[in-house]
């Protein structure tokens, strides 16, 4: 009797401020790298470290119609403020039962995961897909996780299509009713409506 194929669900947490190409275009290389079936988006409620963020609502509001084009493409309101392993995992695991998870992250989160609380319980149970920021390169990311004393399920590691594109000049051309590479139009129309970023510094 053959074993039940387990649904392979991407996560993908962040910001989101706002949502921009860059995002997209790494959660659709991803879909096809690692062989995903669904991914969901899981902005943050109030980020650490981060000020001047953007309403949650708002955020999600955009990061929904970005989606809308990719049915594959779902986005998860969690009542945690931000993410961490000891109160997100488990809820993940409880809403995907029988699911692999996949979590999605930027090659710049690679140095810092490994001291992450509880970060041992996420890698025993989750693989990963990493998205190569400019400055990184895959020999360089995949030594360090090599040296992480816990590994990932699995791994896989790639280049983005668009590594240069960051939310702080898509909020600087909202702000000022400019055009930016990585601007969404639907973000746009969005924020414009809205009035967002306005007070963008």
């Amino acid at each position: 009797m053959s074993s039940i194929k387990k649904p392979r669900i991407g996560i993908y947490a962040g910001t989101f401020n706002p949502v921009h190409t860059g995002h997209i275009t790494f959660a659709l290389q991803a879909l096809q790298v690692a062989k995903l079936d669904e991914i969901y988006f899981l902005p943050e409620r109030r980020p650490r470290n981060k000020q001047g963020i953007e309403h949650f609502a708002h955020r999600v509001a955009m990061l929904k119609q970005a989606s809308l084009p990719h049915p594959q493409f779902h986005v998860m309101e969690l009542t945690d403020v931000s993410f961490s392993i000891g109160n997100t995992l488990p809820k993940l695991q409880q809403n995907l039962p029988d699911s692999q998870l996949v979590f999605l992250f930027g090659s710049d989160v690679v140095p810092d995961l490994p001291k992450w609380p509880y970060v041992a319980r996420l890698l025993q149970s989750s693989e990963l897909v990493i998205g190569l920021r400019q400055q990184d390169d895959a020999e360089t990311i995949k030594n360090q996780i090599e040296n992480w004393q816990t590994q990932p399920k699995a791994l896989s590691i790639f280049t983005s299509f668009a590594p240069t594109v960051s939310s702080s000049k898509v909020r600087t051309a909202l702000q000022h009713r400019t055009q930016a590479q990585g601007l969404l139009a639907s973000v746009q129309r969005y924020s414009n409506h809205h009035w967002l970023y306005v007070s963008v510094a």
